[in-house]
């Protein structure tokens, strides 16, 4: 057994920490969580995250949660991986910590909220939930796009696992049949990620969880 087990369900956002791992070779193992039979709200996985949700990390006796927190996690316990630009000051580092904050605090919501709108509302209520949804979701990812413009990724030059959360935001977006054809940037960096090493065995590993 390794020392890291990753508590996942494919398509979900813990793709996120399981590109990482894959980025870094790291050693660890895969408990799948079938959020569909309600396997996170289970007495045994609660144990394990109280909060009921994937990603969980657990690293010997202690667990993890939260995607910005167990990438940065993942950046620090793999530094030879380059999972975030080096940075020389304090402020800086905040600032990596702020980008993903925006990826799972105010563009992670939205997702749900166009993707699942009766998680917020009654049949009657969802296209508005949906339709509001979709403005704010593509008054972020205006921003995103822009960004990307400057360089191949988020970071410029450098890829980074606020690449590995960005894709996975396309990704589940395209389940719901979101368009790219106003986001060329967003389009080509989707390309891209889909060709990267990291992201085929992260994609292949969800496969064989045959959920």
């Amino acid at each position: 057994m390794s020392e890291i087990t990753l508590f996942a369900m494919p398509g979900s956002c813990s793709r996120v920490s399981l590109i990482l791992l894959e980025e870094a070779k790291a050693k660890y193992d895969i408990h799948w969580v079938n959020l569909m039979k309600a396997e996170h709200k289970s007495a045994g996985f609660k144990q394990i995250n109280p909060k009921s949700k994937v990603p969980a990390l657990a690293v010997e006796s202690q667990v993890l949660t939260e995607n910005p927190m167990i990438i940065k996690y993942i950046s620090e316990r793999f530094p030879e991986a380059n999972l975030l630009p080096k940075v020389d000051s304090g402020l800086a580092e905040y600032q990596q910590i702020s980008d993903l904050c925006f990826c799972s605090s105010t563009i992670h919501p939205l997702v749900t909220r166009f993707c699942i709108p009766a998680f917020f509302a009654d049949e009657n209520g969802m296209p508005s939930v949906k339709a509001k949804a979709l403005e704010a979701l593509m008054d972020s990812l205006a921003w995103v796009e822009q960004r990307l413009a400057a360089g191949n990724w988020w970071y410029g030059e450098q890829w980074s696992a606020v690449d590995a959360y960005i894709f996975w935001i396309i990704s589940r977006l395209q389940r719901c049949e979101f368009s790219l054809a106003t986001l060329p940037n967003l389009a080509y960096h989707t390309e891209k990620m889909l060709k990267r090493d990291s992201v085929i065995n992260a994609l292949n590993k969800e496969k064989l969880a045959n959920f």
